[in-house]
């Protein structure tokens, strides 16, 4: 046998011996759906039956037992998304990823989430039903870490395991209320804004919804804070885990539903990854049953139904974060001005482990109001320090006491007393039940100054009136239960307290980042005058795209002029946009050219005044969707006529013109001359991306997608991007899941989720909800046990 040939048999033996060696690490990675398993500590038997989505029912004689079993097959699917959400908060992420975490761990360590959560532990009531079953849920997934397979990323990452404790769970928690990051964002823009501006131009945008009694522009302060919210931006998108963004809910009474009973609908927006955010699971014993959605390493869930019941959660979109401009001693550096006198700062050290590299060490000062966001990041370079006051951490958690009551209640007032324990994040708590009952709830801890001032912007640390903050009861919170217009709904849109002073009925709102009228416009339109709806229309809404407001921003362009155009695309984009229905569906043209209208209209109205970096931080911002259609309707602005033309007022029609031709010039350049070419599932697509599918070698395995896909910002279907000069909009985030609850048929009741329910690429599960999600369908939320218990996926624990 020549030389070359012994090479190439050798070589075809190799190339063998490695895919025999792949499969078969491929198939004992595999999770264990079937057979028999000892679990210490049960005291009866458990049966899991998995159904054709891999969710697990479980049946067990004891709710001690289930939250076990539970712990067990949730790290079993979802083990290394629980590894990275307890290092998030707890700044340990460098620990796996290196040198390239270390301002993302520095940012969260001096968030102090960790040693918040050791203090509420430390006042935990340890013979609390809450705490016995979190217990049990943690000694589940222990037991999988000691006998379970270590998953494919622990190997890749050569990570060893750890047993969880009680403290991880409250950093997923701290996590959870942390990741609705918007003050971070837009805070110390708009107050650099005002430095840079003054209030005349900010007098223009929608800073405020709801101005009644609300101060529009914040007190004076000496710096331009703008490398702060330039810098924070940057830390967050590298986080490696989702985070929460906005959501829809309604939820319909008996009145309006054809069968007489609640539907009920929840589809939270929660930045996309893989896995996917939510694990489902049902748990059944003699006294309880939940079908629940759990975010990784937690036992109750945030979203749930059972036969009596259903609930969900929108972001309520509150401002529970401010911002304090310390004055420096001019006499002592270790000391700062607190109402005419000086204070000193406390100062810790922190210490990030890093892999492959030496730990870093820095020290975090705090003063009064919070940590100083300078020592947070190490390019901000201000004289003045910044530290930041968080409702999470300065006041009593209760937060797994209120979880677990809300999944365990018997009425619709034991769940309203369940929520008002939820102090951060704000969330608006969606509710309907068997009996006809719907409602929703602010659940948050609310804060109000007591002078006024408005804590959307940087505020003036050394002046005590600043700080003076009263808690808002619970009952002022805005809530709604049973309303005469037999719907309730929320879409991150301001909502009020009605409350009685002497003998008035008034409206009071609260400061936030409250999203445009864009959804909740669409929501009521699809409501308000509709009777008879059934399961079906809920599910229809759940996947529209129909924009609101896209009509009228449209109407603004001076279309008259532009259809005398000599450029042919220009005449045919005005004619596509007149004749367009206003949804984003995958083939519009239209939509395309709409989305680009929109960057190029913010970009040459407001870019001249703002600067490149102002204006970048301003399009991350709930204030730059608000702004889109609240500006274009003010033909006086001042933010029209450009600064760089001295000789030269220019017009809204001036502008709108030029932004148009300027629109589909662009357009012609990344897409092509052929109009007919510009879909908008060219720009817009989805991928579901791992933290490690960023290695080319790897993305193919771990990512999902991309897709091209039909919704946008701010229509139902929410999927969502940012807008910049690309033109391409990669979706961000949308819908976490689509649940249609009908309490005339709970056995039906239906789902979906981005991907799969196991975070294991190995795992059937992995993916196999994707090409479903994309295609707008549902699947069922089984619940009736002869259905559950045909399943050929049976894994039975024993007691050991």
């Amino acid at each position: 046998m020549s030389l070359l040939k012994r090479i190439v048999w050798a070589l075809g033996v190799l190339v063998l011996l490695l895919c025999i060696l792949m499969f078969s690490y491929s198939q004992y990675q595999k999770p264990q759906y079937n057979g028999t398993l000892d679990l210490p500590g049960l005291s009866d038997e458990v049966k899991v039956f998995y159904d054709d989505m891999g969710v697990p029912h479980i049946e067990a004689s004891s709710q001690k037992d289930a939250y076990k079993v539970l712990g067990y097959v949730h790290a079993q699917d979802r083990l290394w998304q629980m590894e990275v959400l307890r290092r998030v908060a707890a700044g340990r992420l460098s620990e796996l990823f290196g040198d390239k975490t270390i301002e993302v761990d520095r940012f969260f360590k001096s968030l102090e989430i960790e040693e918040a959560a050791e203090e509420t532990i430390q006042n935990l009531d340890t013979t609390s039903v809450s705490f016995e079953l979190t217990n049990a849920y943690l000694a589940g997934i222990n037991e999988y870490i000691k006998k379970g397979k270590t998953p494919f990323e622990f190997h890749v990452l050569g990570l060893d395991k750890e047993l969880y404790q009680i403290k991880d769970v409250y950093n997923v928690f701290g996590y959870m209320a942390f990741s609705f990051a918007m003050a971070h964002k837009t805070d110390p823009m708009l107050s650099s804004l005002k430095s840079k501006l003054g209030e005349t131009y900010l007098r223009d945008l929608p800073i405020e919804i709801d101005t009644t009694n609300i101060s529009i522009l914040g007190t004076n302060i000496s710096q331009n804070h703008e490398n702060y919210a330039a810098d924070i931006t940057t830390v967050l998108k590298q986080l490696p885990m989702p985070t929460l963004v906005g959501s829809n809910s309604w939820v319909v009474g008996p009145e309006k539903t054809k069968n007489g009973k609640v539907i009920f609908e929840n589809d939270p927006h929660i930045g996309f990854s893989q896995p996917s955010v939510w694990y489902q699971v049902h748990l059944k014993t003699p006294d309880f049953e939940s079908y629940g959605f759990h975010l990784g390493l937690t036992p109750f869930p945030m979203l749930a139904h059972n036969r009596e019941y259903a609930f969900g959660i929108t972001m309520f979109e509150n401002d529970d974060i401010d911002f304090y401009e310390e004055t420096p001693s001019s006499s002592d550096e270790n000391k700062y001005l607190y109402n005419e006198k000086e204070l000193d700062y406390k100062i810790s050290e922190k210490t990030i482990q890093v892999k492959g590299g030496d730990p870093v060490t820095f020290k975090l000062r705090k003063t009064l109001h919070g940590p100083v966001m300078n020592d947070l990041v190490d390019q901000i370079e201000s004289d003045y320090p910044v530290a930041m006051d968080w409702v999470y951490t300065n006041h009593e958690n209760n937060l797994l006491e209120a979880c677990y009551q809300m999944s365990h209640s018997n009425s619709v007032l034991e769940f309203q007393r369940a929520i008002s324990l939820i102090h951060a994040p704000g969330l608006n708590m969606m509710y309907g039940d068997a009996k006809g009952n719907i409602a929703l709830w602010a659940a948050a801890k609310l804060m109000e100054h007591t002078n006024g001032v408005n804590p959307k912007f940087v505020l003036n640390g050394a002046e005590a009136k600043d700080d003076k903050l009263v808690a808002v009861d619970f009952s002022e919170n805005p809530q709604s239960l049973n309303p005469s217009s037999n719907y309730v709904y929320s879409a991150n849109n301001q909502s009020f307290a009605l409350l009685h002073q002497d003998g008035v009925e008034v409206q009071k709102g609260y400061h936030g980042y409250y999203l445009p009228e864009d959804r909740g416009r669409r929501i009521v339109e699809l409501l308000s005058d509709k009777m008879d709806i059934t399961h079906q229309d809920m599910m229809d809404m759940t996947l529209d795209v129909t924009s609101s407001t896209a009509k009228e921003f449209i109407s603004f362009f001076p279309f008259d002029t532009l259809l005398n155009s000599d450029k042919e695309n220009v005449v045919k984009a005005c004619k596509l946009l007149q004749n367009w229905n206003s949804d984003f569906t995958s083939k519009s043209v239209a939509a395309t050219i709409y989305m680009k209208l929109i960057y190029v209209y913010l970009d040459e109205t407001l870019k001249d005044e703002m600067g490149e970096k102002l204006f970048d931080q301003f399009l991350n911002t709930h204030v730059q969707k608000r702004t889109i259609n609240h500006l274009i309707r003010n033909k006086n602005s001042i933010w029209w006529d450009k600064v760089n033309t001295t000789e030269i007022v220019e017009t809204r029609e001036d502008i709108l013109n030029h932004v148009f031709n300027k629109a589909i010039s662009d357009l012609g350049e990344q897409l092509g001359t052929s109009i007919e070419n510009w879909k908008w599932e060219k720009v817009h697509t989805v991928e579901h991306q791992h933290p490690l599918g960023a290695v080319a070698l790897l993305k193919p395995f771990l990512n999902i997608g991309p897709f091209g896909t039909d919704g946008a910002n701010e229509v139902l279907n929410n999927l969502q991007y940012e807008i910049n000069a690309s033109g391409l909009y990669k979706v961000k985030s949308g819908p976490s899941t689509r649940r249609v609850i009908d309490f005339s048929d709970i056995e039906n009741s239906k789902a979906i989720i981005p991907t799969g329910q196991s975070g294991n690429p190995f795992s059937r599960f992995y993916k196999n909800q994707s090409e479903k999600y994309l295609n707008g369908e549902f699947v069922p939320m089984l619940l009736n046990e002869a259905e559950i218990k045909k399943s050929e996926n049976r894994l039975i624990f024993n007691p050991k």
